[in-house]
């Protein structure tokens, strides 16, 4: 291994194993903010430490068997040659895999997201789609461990949503569902058609790491206007008497944050509140992006026309256009949603690999 790289892992060790220190303070838990920044430091390089200290292991088995080969015993000269063989056929692995976990890592990977969802082209049909949208994610996010909650949804009378808004908070949420966004199109017959026609309908959907604790987003009330309304359920009917939803807009922008689905005016202007502070923090990012030239190939840029992915029901396909997988539609719509992330993961690592010129 190269020095440098070397000095580089001890040097994230030593720090690991600072912050791990610093959880050991029980003041600490009075400062979530803090709190929240360390654990988030510690998970964010745990996998290089884990990874480091097995070489490690193998470093000194290695340097003890080495010392091992001028006994006079063929018994310990025989175990000493195989430990050698043993570390030095390991060791090379190890250091290929921390060469990519050393890579750069998008620093919102460790976060939760906001999704959002809408019905693009096609009517009905598209607002019904991403309806189904709506539940493969909550079904994948069930089966990984994780947790989803409606902040804002308009239902659509025919089924399905003009458009819902929800998070999903859990183990790297944003690593694994960050290469959503754009257009999602599905090809199917409609169960209003009669003639056995296939429909292209469109869905449009948006991922944005979270804007927690921790993100410094400054909103000025005096930047804001805040509206209410009454919220609706299917069919744009009132589910209420009283204006508890609530309509934020930040005026230097002109982003716009709304909720409906909370208990309460207080408790929607608090969600909508959050969304808000999201929906700046990803305009920052992307700002910070185009000025790096930094956009990456398979986030794409969020048009609403670049399709991304396409749901064929007939051919029981789905296919993601960017890297030409395809797979079973019918596991992948239950929420099976695993082949198609590993397979954009992989392709994201290859093209760090690339441009590092490893």
């Amino acid at each position: 291994m190269e020095n440098s790289m070397y000095k580089s892992l001890l040097s994230i060790k030593e720090k690991y194993e600072e912050l791990n220190n610093k959880l050991l303070d029980e003041t600490l838990m009075q400062d979530i903010k803090k709190y929240t920044q360390i654990t988030r430091e510690i998970s964010s390089i745990k996998a290089i430490v884990e990874t480091f200290d097995k070489y490690l292991l193998l470093e000194n088995n290695l340097k003890e068997a080495k010392s091992l080969l001028s006994e006079k015993d063929p018994e310990i000269i025989n175990f000493a040659k195989s430990e050698i063989s043993s570390a030095e056929e390991k060791m090379p692995i190890l250091e290929k895999e921390l060469i990519i976990l050393l890579l750069p890592k998008d620093e919102n990977d460790e976060r939760n997201v906001i999704m959002e969802i809408r019905g693009a082209a096609g009517g009905d049909e598209a607002n019904i789609f991403a309806g189904d949208l709506f539940k493969m994610y909550s079904k994948w996010a069930d089966a990984n461990d994780m947790n989803v909650k409606v902040l804002d949804s308009t239902f659509a009378a025919s089924g399905g949503f003009t458009q819902i808004v929800f998070s999903i908070s859990g183990e790297k949420a944003y690593s694994k569902l960050k290469f959503e966004s754009g257009v999602h199109r599905v090809q199917r017959i409609p169960e209003t058609e009669t003639q056995g026609r296939v429909h292209t309908s469109t869905a449009t959907v948006t991922v944005m790491p979270e804007a927690d604790e921790d993100v410094e987003i400054e909103i000025n009330t005096s930047d804001i206007r805040v509206d209410t309304f009454r919220s609706s359920g299917a069919g744009g009917q009132s589910v209420n008497t009283t204006d508890s939803a609530v309509r934020i807009t930040h005026i230097p922008t002109g982003v716009i944050a709304t909720s409906q689905d909370g208990r309460s005016q207080i408790a929607n202007k608090e969600l909508a509140m959050k969304i808000l502070k999201t929906r700046l923090y990803e305009l920052e990012i992307r700002k910070k992006q185009e000025v790096e030239g930094a956009f990456r190939k398979l986030a794409g840029s969020g048009a609403r026309s670049e399709k991304i992915r396409t749901y064929n029901y007939p051919q029981d396909r789905i296919t993601d256009h960017r890297i030409g997988f395809s797979t079973s539609l019918k596991n992948v719509i239950v929420g099976q949603l695993n082949p198609i992330i590993e397979a954009l993961l992989a392709e994201e690592q290859a093209e760090k690999i690339k441009n590092a010129g490893l």
